[in-house]
């Protein structure tokens, strides 16, 4: 449901990390404000509790640059990990164009990652989404550690379709972060394609396809015993870009 203001020739695109409390949601936010042109990029809000989990949401507006003559104003927002801060999941998650599922690599959140998928799901089908064509990307984090689970058995696990994007990184050393945000854009941006013919306001969203299976897994709450771990991966240079304030190759192809 992207927001269009045909008379400025803009086009408001909001993205929501969703995930486990303390799975790296607001680690990839900071990451990317910290790595951002501060002339291209808006400021981080950031509501934390003394265990550091985000109370609220964070805030990103950043300027990613032209789609047809219109200015694109990328919004990006996390939302709590904590069951007991449901509603303000509920309320970030409104008017949302594409949601980043952050899964916490690390051996023993299964569960934790089961039941925000599932929460996901149930969220956006309260506000009238269909969870199956919204875009989406997968980002298994926490890389960077030891004692993980194998991202092929994470995929199993949580269901996770091979049409669905799936992006290693480790949010706290950086690599990785960009081209989740990458991924997550070009697939909300191909959706819109021409902003010149969508109408004023939002438009709703008309992605094909079906992530049923990953949504099915989570609710069965089965959790199949896990003991492959995964070696770091490579880390990936952060270039910047001059023009957009974020790494030059965000919305390039492969």
């Amino acid at each position: 449901m992207p927001l269009v203001n045909h008379s400025q020739q803009e086009l408001h695109v909001k993205v929501v990390y969703y995930g486990p409390g303390l799975g790296g949601k607001t680690t990839n936010l900071e990451y990317i404000h910290a790595q951002s042109d501060p002339g291209r990029r808006g400021k981080l809000i950031s509501l934390v509790t003394e265990s550091e989990r985000t109370l609220f949401f964070d805030l990103l507006p950043l300027q990613l640059g032209k789609l047809r003559d219109y200015t694109v104003r990328l919004h990006l927002c996390t939302v709590p990990g904590q069951i007991a801060h449901d509603e303000t999941r509920r309320l970030v998650l409104r008017h949302v164009d594409g949601v980043v599922f952050v899964v916490d690599s690390q051996k023993g959140r299964e569960e934790a990652n089961a039941e925000s998928i599932k929460n996901l799901s149930e969220n956006l089908k309260r506000q009238g989404d269909d969870p199956d064509r919204l875009p989406l990307v997968v980002q298994y984090n926490k890389r960077d550690l030891d004692n993980l689970h194998d991202p092929e058995h994470l995929k199993m696990l949580l269901g996770v379709p091979d049409e669905v994007i799936q992006v290693e990184a480790s949010a706290l050393e950086g690599w990785g972060v960009f081209e989740t945000l990458k991924q997550i854009t070009k697939s909300i941006l191909k959706l819109i394609g021409n902003p010149e013919l969508l109408p004023a306001g939002r438009s709703p969203s008309i992605l094909p396809g079906s992530r049923a299976s990953m949504y099915r897994a989570a609710e069965s709450g089965e959790l199949p015993a896990l003991n492959i771990s995964m070696p770091k991966a490579p880390r990936v240079p952060g270039e910047l870009s001059s023009e957009f304030g974020i790494p030059k190759d965000v919305l390039e192809d492969e």
